[in-house]
């Protein structure tokens, strides 16, 4: 089985950080990514992130378009049930016309009180403003007027601006953390996309359960099994270690600090000692060590598609770049 890798920008910058400056280094590492041939490129989406600054990922992706050579790109992810899914389907489709057919539209529920209490949207209506959300937009992408009437949205013979290039449409990739979430993944979208958190066991857990429902829904299998994980190459292992604790674990603290571990087990919260958190987590070392991990993934639980997380505030650039090239080696050394 080939394996592709995907390279998830990392688009959060601590206060004092220049953002021109930070979105410069951003097309620079876009760059590394196509020369290395990689395959995908994502941008995340969050708003109201201060102290962090953000750059949002709709524009950000529309500016890279020329930038990335023949990746795919996709956010990873749009928090689905805080937009409204007729901006969703067509920003989708403009970002496929101008790519030239390269957008997947990466969604799921999200998890941050704060983003729903500023969209005046109840979190507890997430899943079936979701479902909705995803309904409406399969059918702005395949029909030339659209009447709906859900709980939460109701369009009444509305004509659509625009349809992606892809034939069927933008692929849609849907994250989920839980088993119930995978589930309706598996029943609903194209791809599931795990977190970058899961331990290789419950990775591989959720993954059976994954390809199992498909199987018992007669659902093709899935075009690609993907897995983001945070992601560091260095010269050799312990100097990888040491040139990326620091900023893996001001990430993890703030991620902490939003609540993304509120839903997980004791085992998997991100308050506990990083020595033991990044263990069956992360992949940190040399390009052997790397490539070693690549192939266990993919021969043990069947992932083709990496999506790495190869920067995080404060890692320089120059580890950045030689990071990526050292990952495109350790990829090309799996047999």
């Amino acid at each position: 089985m080939a394996i592709k890798l995907g390279l998830y920008l990392a688009t959060q910058f601590t206060a004092e950080a220049d953002a021109a400056q930070q979105f410069e280094l951003i097309v620079a590492q876009t760059h590394a990514a196509r020369d290395a041939g990689f395959h995908s490129l994502w941008t995340a989406h969050h708003f109201g992130t201060a102290p962090m600054q953000m750059l949002q990922p709709v524009p950000l992706l529309a500016r890279l378009i020329p930038e990335s050579g023949q990746m795919m790109l996709g956010p990873n992810i749009l928090v689905m049930p805080v937009l409204n899914p007729v901006l969703v389907a067509e920003e989708a489709a403009t970002i496929d016309v101008m790519s030239g057919g390269r957008y997947i539209l990466g969604v799921g529920l999200g998890y941050r009180d704060e983003e729903f209490e500023m969209a005046g949207i109840k979190k507890s209506s997430r899943v079936s403003r979701f479902t909705e959300g995803l309904d409406i937009v399969r059918q702005i992408w395949s029909q030339d007027m659209v009447t709906f009437e859900g709980q939460h949205y109701k369009l009444s013979n509305i004509g659509t601006s625009l349809k992606p290039l892809q034939k069927n449409g933008c692929p849609i990739w849907i994250a989920a953390v839980v088993d119930k979430a995978i589930e309706r993944a598996a029943l609903i979208g194209d791809v599931w996309l795990s977190t970058f958190y899961p331990t290789r066991d419950t990775l591989t857990r959720q993954m059976d359960l994954y390809r199992s429902v498909r199987k018992e829904s007669g659902l093709a299998e899935a075009t690609d099994y993907p897995v983001l994980r945070e992601c560091y190459v260095g010269a050799d292992t312990e100097t990888a270690l040491q040139e990326c604790q620091a900023s893996l674990q001001y990430k993890y603290a703030a991620y902490h600090s939003w609540g993304q571990d509120k839903i997980l087990s004791d085992e998997d919260r991100f308050d506990q000692p990083f020595d033991e958190f990044k263990e069956n987590r992360f992949i940190i070392g040399d390009v052997d060590h790397v490539r070693d991990e690549l192939q266990r993934y993919r021969d043990e639980i069947g992932v083709d598609h990496f999506v790495m997380r190869m920067q995080w505030p404060g890692l320089a650039q120059d580890l950045v770049l030689r990071s990526i090239d050292r990952l495109a080696e350790a990829a090309a050394r799996v047999r």
